[in-house]
């Protein structure tokens, strides 16, 4: 299966609209949360890429909560939004966990801590795509000051489950960044596409 895959739009219109025209050349789509920026947005940047018609995946970031995100794709049939919840594509199990983990410093951030990230990846499958907004801790997670901003939580996640790929974004500095814990690649994807064979 050929997923084309992204994060961090934060209101890049342009970019969602190519994002929605490479997405003839896939089989599903990915997009892995920050659609809007803090909050705002978020309607115009899912209403460029509801041109898509191939089944997409969509996670909240942490500038958008789960229920906006919900709201705001409202009768776009192809979207599928989760939040420590999966879904099937393909034969292929997709796992989707939105929010910041661990909780940021912003008060407006939607955020989970560790614990409540943990609990909702426990239902995470074995061997499928995990879709998640924040990348796991030691990985493709390092700020601009040199500190790993990533989640052990997400981090115990892929060593337990092993998913053929996870999928975040989150730190902006990592975008582009690829890791490996095991047998899973981990890829920071940032706003610009990956297509990627699953």
């Amino acid at each position: 299966m050929r997923l084309l895959a992204f994060s961090d739009l934060h209101v890049d219109i342009g970019q969602a609209e190519r994002l929605a025209e490479a997405s003839a050349e896939a089989d599903a789509v990915v997009g892995v949360g920050d659609f809007a920026s803090v909050h705002s947005g978020l309607e115009e940047t899912i209403a460029a890429l509801r041109s898509i018609v191939k089944p997409t995946v969509l996670v909240p970031g942490n500038n958008e909560t789960e229920d906006a995100l919900r709201d705001a794709c409202d009768g776009w049939e192809r979207a599928i939004v989760l939040h420590g919840e999966d879904t099937e594509i393909g034969g292929i199990p997709i796992f989707g966990l939105g929010a910041g983990v661990p909780v940021t410093p912003w008060d407006w951030s939607f955020d989970l801590t560790e614990e409540e990230a943990a609990e909702k990846l426990a239902g995470c499958p074995e061997g499928c795509v995990l879709a998640i907004h924040s990348p796991p801790r030691g990985h493709v997670d390092v700020s601009s000051s040199g500190e790993h901003l990533g989640s052990v939580a997400v981090l115990e996640a892929i060593e337990a489950k092993q998913p053929r790929v996870a999928l975040c974004g989150h730190i902006h500095e990592a975008w582009g960044g690829r890791s490996r814990i095991g047998a899973t690649e981990v890829i920071n994807l940032g706003p610009g596409s990956e297509m990627l064979d699953v």
